[in-house]
């Protein structure tokens, strides 16, 4: 698992017995140690993950299938239905929790005499033809669940009986069934983990290779599924936000683009906050409410794509509108144009004007490709700003997209078009300005992926930032390195760290609440250092001077009371331009 996690480590508590000793000489006793803790550590997640897996295979073969068959006994609906949405989720059921979660069971009691997981792994493989089965069924399975929660009442009452139960986490059938297409590819990506840490000489090295072979050839089918249930799950969380009201969960339904809008009001031209859901067949227009649990929203309009027309307006008061027009209503919106928002209301507003294309989500669309962009310097971005895999000198190079200047890879770089500011002439582009320049839909950018909690843009929080600026880091041993650190206006309480201001994702997060704050250097450490700690966590800074290491002191001391640190008195918030001062603040 990747260090870059918004909570501090956690210490591994080993099991009672586990003896880290065993097998170790003294000369390498400590990375033995380290080593077995690692092996043990991944051995143990997947016990825990399988514990939680067949609790929802119980879920949906003791629970929804046993429900719904009862009923069906009745003649309110026929058998064949009920098998058919399930497929054999019995079979799947049984070999999990009667074969191999007890075999894990017994192996994790036994570690410290037989530490191996490959030879429990190698028993999977057989019944890996179930997920075949399940898979194949799953698109079908979904049509059946969707046409009997619509035709049949009993059948409705049942499931939503289910869903309110607590066993249900507050999450819908359709999601418990997503569990045993998801569960193939983690076996793999716990197998991987657990070879890397395992020595080659190990007597578990065979073993966990067949295994790793045969379950990531299963792993591919599962993937491509996968990549189609995405969109499904994605729709399934816009339905429970809109309650469960609209009919949008349909296989066909692709969401393109969502995200926050100012809606003109038509008499006074008030700006009111509205919410856009744009599919590649309907607009939409949402308002939202007050909720306790996750965002939700009213559907005040939908607005069908064939025959929509989308139009820029111009207004001295708001910058940034345009109006959609189509059958059913007539909306004049506007892009918020601050910089926390311009990735997604400005993505929309541009997505609309493009014929729905994906886009980049800049406001300055109309001259993409007929002014020379300005370039983002090499050294303001340490990953590529579009796939975001970090840089390195052999494989994945810095190169320019030519029409909008971002920084990218050679994979997100390989695509040409011709730009008329250079007498429309192929040049290099990236892969959203590809799309927009020539009309071309990437299928893998229409996927709507969701962000993860590391995704948000340095430039993004540092321009809205308490405080933000290069420092020295250093996380147990491991080597100093340069960092950009924000601590942005909108998480007062989270340190978050950069490779480079530009970057487009964080290295890391750290959740001051509860550090202990360390201001006087250690013999090892640079001159104007501190330390932040907390259990067995030390992360440590050094800054240029003791002037800003005092001012972030000031800002951080607050933040681990639980009280919203306010910017030092000279700190004022700007936006990252062509050269970032060192203190940035």
């Amino acid at each position: 698992h990747p260090p870059c996690s918004s909570h501090p480590p956690l210490v591994l508590f080993l099991h009672s017995s586990y003896d880290p000793h065993i097998h170790t000489s003294p000369a390498s006793t400590h990375i033995a140690e380290t080593n077995e803790q690692k092996l043990f550590k991944i051995a143990n997640e997947l016990l825990q993950t399988e514990k939680a897996y067949v609790a929802r295979l119980n879920l949906l073969d003791k629970v929804f299938y046993a429900k719904l068959i009862e009923e069906a006994r009745k003649d309110t609906f026929t058998m064949d239905v009920v098998k058919n949405i399930f497929s054999n989720i019995s079979s799947i059921h049984t070999f999990h929790s009667q074969f191999l979660l007890p075999d894990l069971e017994k192996r994790m009691g036994e570690w410290t005499s037989t530490p191996r997981i490959g030879d429990i792994l190698q028993k999977l493989t057989p019944f890996l033809k179930m997920y075949a089965e399940y898979v194949r069924n799953f698109d079908h399975a979904m049509d059946l669940l969707k046409q009997w929660t619509d035709r049949s009442p009993p059948f409705k009452a049942i499931i939503l009986e289910i869903q309110s139960q607590e066993a249900c986490g507050s999450l819908s059938l359709q999601h418990h069934m997503l569990e045993p297409v998801q569960r193939v590819p983690r076996y793999e990506m716990l197998l991987k983990d657990y070879l890397k840490k395992l020595p080659q000489d190990h007597i578990d090295r065979r073993d966990a290779e067949k295994s790793l072979e045969i379950i990531a050839m299963a792993a591919t089918h599962s993937n491509t599924a996968i990549r189609k249930t995405e969109n499904l799950k994605k729709l399934l969380e816009i339905y429970e936000m809109l309650g469960e009201e609209e009919d949008i969960v349909n296989p066909s339904n692709e969401l393109i683009k969502e995200g926050h809008i100012l809606k003109l009001a038509a008499r006074n031209t008030s700006a009111m906050d509205r919410y856009l859901f744009l599919f590649n067949n309907m607009l939409l227009y949402c308002v939202p409410k007050f909720s306790l649990v996750g965002q939700k929203f009213t559907v005040r309009t939908r607005i069908g794509i064939e025959g929509m027309k989308v139009m820029e307006t111009y207004n001295e008061d708001y910058p940034h509108t345009f109006q959609v027009s189509g059958k059913e209503r007539t909306l004049e919106l506007q892009a918020r144009y601050r910089p926390e928002h311009l990735s997604r209301s400005a993505g929309i507003y541009n997505l609309l004007l493009a014929d729905y294309y994906q886009v980049i989500g800049s406001p300055f669309l109309k001259s993409l490709g007929k002014r020379a962009p300005r370039w983002i310097r090499d050294n303001e971005v340490t990953m590529c700003m579009k796939c975001k895999e970090s840089f390195n000198a052999i494989t994945r190079r810095r190169h320019h997209c030519r029409a909008c200047g971002y920084v990218v890879c050679w994979k997100c770089s390989d695509y040409k078009a011709t730009l008329e500011y250079e007498g429309n002439k192929m040049n290099k582009v990236c892969k959203d300005c590809f799309c927009i320049l020539t009309g071309h839909i990437d299928s893998e950018e229409r996927e709507g992926k969701k962000k993860g909690i590391l995704e948000i843009e340095a430039a993004q929080f540092s321009g809205n930032s308490i405080m933000c600026g290069f420092l020295q880091y250093c996380e147990k041993n491991k080597p100093w390195q340069k960092v950009w650190c924000v601590i942005p206006q909108k998480e007062a309480l989270v340190l978050y760290l950069y490779g480079a201001p530009q970057d487009v994702k964080a290295q890391s997060t750290i959740p001051l609440l509860g550090y202990l704050v360390e201001d006087s250097p250690r013999p090892t450490d640079p001159p104007v250092s501190f330390r932040l700690s907390q259990s067995k966590s030390v992360h440590s800074f050094a800054a240029e001077s003791e002037e800003l290491k005092q001012r972030w002191l000031k800002v951080i001391r607050m933040a681990v009371t639980g009280e919203v640190p306010k910017p030092p008195e000279d700190n004022h918030s700007t936006e990252i331009t062509q050269e970032p001062s060192s203190n940035g603040v």
